[in-house]
């Protein structure tokens, strides 16, 4: 699920009889091609999908599929690429959900000033984890894909207990990689616009992938489940790392963080009994506590999803237990359709673990 611009959301699920990749999308008043409908783009898609916007009216959209290479296929404001139900081959061997990130044009202004400014507009990242449970690096500097399109990726070490890392941009130039590693800690590393870090550990005993979030400029928060499966959360304050706090609950799946303005987080985590939970930081205190959560409802058989297309704005999606994709939102005053109601959208979504 993301977004490109206020009022705009595109949510893409793999469908559970055929493993193609199914689409849907909100346009400001209406769901297409309906409320409960998907359209099909093809594939046999093998973990969930990964998707990032660059810009106004652009998608990219990055699968694994049953031979373990990655594949891409983009929207470009008026058609799908290569066609709506083909992909480009990026190959690697990836082992689970791949991760993509973009941030702004910096990097290309620097290395390609004579391009026009059509083409400075987006790079992209993209991470996976191979089948050495390293981790794998790819990118699109607004000319080509490096180290090459095809099967070669930059290998960035490090052992990689989970199949998804999360990585954050919180600047131009800036991208930090984060990994839970063989013995149960986070692992960091980071890019500065020059070369990459070495691996760092933050300590921690995690089980599950990391959620990573930024609200401000050398601003990072960190949301994992810990081995009591409580909510665990350390941040970077542009100076040094917080230790690890812990935020409550009894987590059934790994939690989903955003933020939609400045020294602003939401936290949505699935509890023991299936319902959605929530809590956010509003700059000063944790709402509605330290260690509570507010029930929202619901039946989840998985890590909800949310995303911010304004500020004070937040759709959130699960999958319930019929496996069809269950939506709710946040409109500044309101949860609609009501705290612990949701809006039924469809699908029938597989459910794999990554």
């Amino acid at each position: 699920m993301t977004s490109w611009g206020p009022n705009r959301l595109d949510l893409f699920i793999v469908n559970a009889n055929s493993s193609e990749l199914q689409h849907k999308w909100w346009d400001g008043s209406h769901w297409g091609p309906s409320l409960t409908t998907f359209e099909n783009q093809g594939g046999l898609v093998y973990y969930d999908p990964a998707c990032v916007s660059w810009g106004s009216n652009r998608l990219d959209v990055f699968v694994v599929g049953s031979d373990s290479a990655v594949y891409h296929k983009w929207w470009d404001g008026s058609r799908w690429g290569p066609s709506l139900t083909t992909y480009e081959r990026m190959g690697g061997i990836a082992m689970g959900t791949p991760t993509a990130v973009s941030w702004s044009s910096n990097r290309c202004l620097q290395m390609h000033s004579q391009l026009n400014s059509t083409n400075l507009l987006y790079r992209i990242d993209l991470f996976v984890i191979g089948a050495d449970r390293s981790l794998y690096h790819k990118w699109w500097d607004g000319i080509a894909w490096g180290p090459s399109l095809g099967g070669v990726w930059e290998n960035l070490g490090g052992t990689c207990l989970y199949s998804k890392p999360t990585v954050v941009s919180w600047g131009p130039n800036r991208l930090d990689c984060f990994v839970v590693g063989a013995n149960s800690a986070l692992w960091h590393k980071y890019f500065d616009g020059i070369k990459w870090s070495g691996w760092e550990s933050l300590g921690g005993e995690l089980v599950g992938e990391p959620h990573a979030v930024c609200w401000g400029s050398n601003r990072i928060d960190i949301f994992a489940k810990g081995f009591d499966s409580t909510l665990q959360h350390k941040w970077w304050d542009g100076n040094s790392w917080g230790g690890w706090e812990s935020l409550g609950g009894r987590l059934l799946y790994d939690p989903e963080a955003v933020s939609w303005g400045p020294n602003r987080l939401d936290v949505f985590v699935v509890g023991t009994d299936g319902a959605l939970y929530h809590k956010w930081w509003d700059g000063s205190v944790w709402g509605p506590s330290l260690t509570s959560f507010e029930r929202q409802g619901g039946i989840c058989i998985k890590t909800p999803k949310a995303v911010c297309w304004g500020r004070n704005r937040i759709d959130v999606f699960v999958i319930g237990s019929d496996s069809a994709v269950k939506h709710k939102w946040w409109d500044g005053n309101a949860w609609g359709p009501s705290l612990t109601g949701y809006e039924n959208q469809g699908g029938v979504s597989i459910v794999r673990p990554t």
